[in-house]
């Protein structure tokens, strides 16, 4: 991260394009990052959200992990409390966290959302200073913390800070495995000193050690095993704050990148299932063209061409840009340039960026939460409050800034995670941006008003149960599609609604699911407009 140093291949545009157009609305949520004026290193990185139906009651739901005091690391007030908010499926929400017993007990960073024991409720992990948690779903509205009976309060961790995490079936057993995210070695007794006209603001990460991430593989009887150093994680200590999950190769089994903060990124490469074996640098993917090291925040990782094959946009500071990597097959091919992105996005800092179709015309659209890491201290310097941005995705390999898009004529203000869904079941996807000491955001897209979609929400029966890993291939009458299911998207973030498809003016699809354990399904002749839920034979 950069801080002060101180002491595409398609089809030509279509004539007549869908809007891209959100509206926004504040939610009953405010982040508290526990900001003071000494600075200390988490309080800028706060603000992950997960977007789910933890009730089965099919309205999304949304989760919020929030700060503490500093430098206690306490919830000293209700104020810090993480905060489970229900949806009523029509864009509004109830606090319901006291019920559900999800207050948390110290400072979190980021959530990540699976059904890890595969018994139809959707789980939650949330990572943070010094102390993860898992809460398990108990089906009745509440949760429970099992992160001691889980086997996932490791000894020697009271200097590891997690920022997020992944759930992923590494070896294709069925059951969810779960990715951690590990940043800094951060204690307060020695944060670093580094000050800007006298004032305390936020250190370079380069004052801090680094940190290998950690993966537990899931056993079957709640239960979880630390694989790190079996799977040879431990080699590559880095400074990690986004991780995403794709097949890259299409051998079959889920393969992770992970972007560092001014080092070189991380992409482990799947073998087998037994072994994650790190091959950025051959891939193509540790280093911007430039060859610098830049701050690399949240990433996503799907297929922006509609060539099958997915690729992988993550975000960076000012004067970094916001790279863009096409898979070619063979590795991965910058594009930030001749995308259009790398001049447009010059200019701006961003935290969370996510992949999705926002027009519903059958190519996947950018979005950027944006915002500085520094503090408002250096509004003089540098634009630390920024509103956020969506680029439409042009079908020929480039990206334009939608200027119209509702975003820019937002609030400006230092944005961090972001979690996707239809929050209003109108088939168009929706976003939860949060912001630093400021109310949370829902983006209801209110664009695409003629154009066609299609949800599918997977449910395995061999495979994982939220079907995460699975491969969707869509064909409409003028376009091939592809996806695949994750909950692992953006900045300390999680996702998990169904899987989307933009479908313009077609009204007819047929679908190809590869699941995890190995079967292919084909449904033919599917209705569009609605979510459809789809079991493993």
């Amino acid at each position: 991260m950069k801080r002060i140093a101180i002491a595409a291949l398609g089809l030509g545009l279509f004539a007549a394009s869908p809007s891209i157009r959100f509206a926004w609305q504040s939610l009953p949520f405010t982040l508290e990052n526990g900001e003071t004026e000494r600075r200390y290193a988490p309080e800028t990185m706060a603000g992950g959200v997960a977007a789910f139906d933890f009730d089965n009651d099919g309205n999304l739901d949304l989760f919020f992990t929030n700060g503490a005091e500093m430098p206690g690391l306490k919830k000293t007030s209700p104020k810090y409390w993480n905060r489970l908010l229900r949806g009523d499926g029509k864009g509004g929400f109830t606090d319901v966290t006291a019920k559900a017993n999800l207050q948390g007990t110290g400072y979190d960073t980021g959530v990540a959302i699976a059904d890890y024991d595969n018994d139809g409720f959707a789980d939650i992990f949330v990572a943070g200073v010094h102390r993860n948690t898992l809460y398990h779903n108990n089906g009745d509205g509440t949760f429970t913390d099992v992160t001691n009976r889980a086997g996932l309060a490791q000894p020697g961790t009271e200097k590891l800070w997690s920022v997020g995490g992944a759930w992923v079936d590494i070896n294709n057993d069925g059951l969810l495995d779960l990715f951690v995210v590990n940043y800094l070695s951060w204690d307060a007794a020695a944060e670093a000193d580094c000050r800007y006209e006298g004032k305390h603001d936020y250190c370079h990460p380069k004052f801090y050690k680094g940190s290998a991430n950690s993966l537990y593989l899931n056993k079957g009887n709640g239960n979880f095993a630390n694989v790190s150093e079996q799977y040879g994680l431990n080699k590559s200590v880095g400074k990690g704050m986004g991780v995403a999950i794709a097949d890259y190769d299409g051998d079959g089994f889920p393969d992770l990148f992970v972007s560092n903060d001014t080092l070189y990124n991380y992409l482990f490469h799947n073998v087998g299932g037994k072994k994650l074996e790190e091959v950025g640098l051959e891939a193509g993917v540790a280093l911007v063209e430039s060859g610098n090291f830049i701050s690399g925040m949240g990433v996503d990782f799907r297929d922006i061409d509609n060539d099958g094959r997915p690729d992988i946009v993550y975000v960076a500071l000012d004067n970094q840009t916001f790279p863009l990597l096409r898979n070619t097959g063979k590795g991965f091919q910058e594009i930030t340039y001749a995308s259009g992105l790398s001049v447009a996005t010059r200019p701006m800092a961003g935290y969370s960026p996510g992949i999705f179709d926002l027009d519903n015309d059958g190519w996947k659209d950018l979005f950027f939460s944006r915002g500085h890491v520094q503090s408002l201290n250096l509004r003089g310097r540098m634009t630390v409050e920024q509103p956020n941005s969506v680029f439409r995705n042009l079908r020929n390999g480039k990206f334009a800034l939608a200027a119209d898009d509702g975003f820019s004529a937002g609030p400006a203000l230092r944005h961090r995670g972001s979690a996707w869904g239809d929050f209003n079941h109108d088939g168009k996807v929706d976003v939860v941006v949060t912001a630093l000491g400021a109310p949370a955001e829902l983006w209801l897209n209110t664009g695409a008003a003629d154009a066609h979609w299609l949800d599918l929400r997977l449910q395995g029966t061999r495979s994982n149960r939220d079907g995460i890993g699975a491969k969707i291939k869509v064909v409409s009458k003028t376009i091939t599609q592809y996806n695949h299911q994750t909950s692992a998207v953006g900045y300390a973030s999680s996702s998990a609604g169904p899987v989307h498809f933009g479908l313009g003016a077609d009204t007819a699809t047929d679908v190809e699911i590869r699941w995890p354990a190995g079967g292919v399904q084909r449904l033919t002749a599917v209705a569009v407009d609605r979510v459809m839920t789809v079991k493993e034979p």
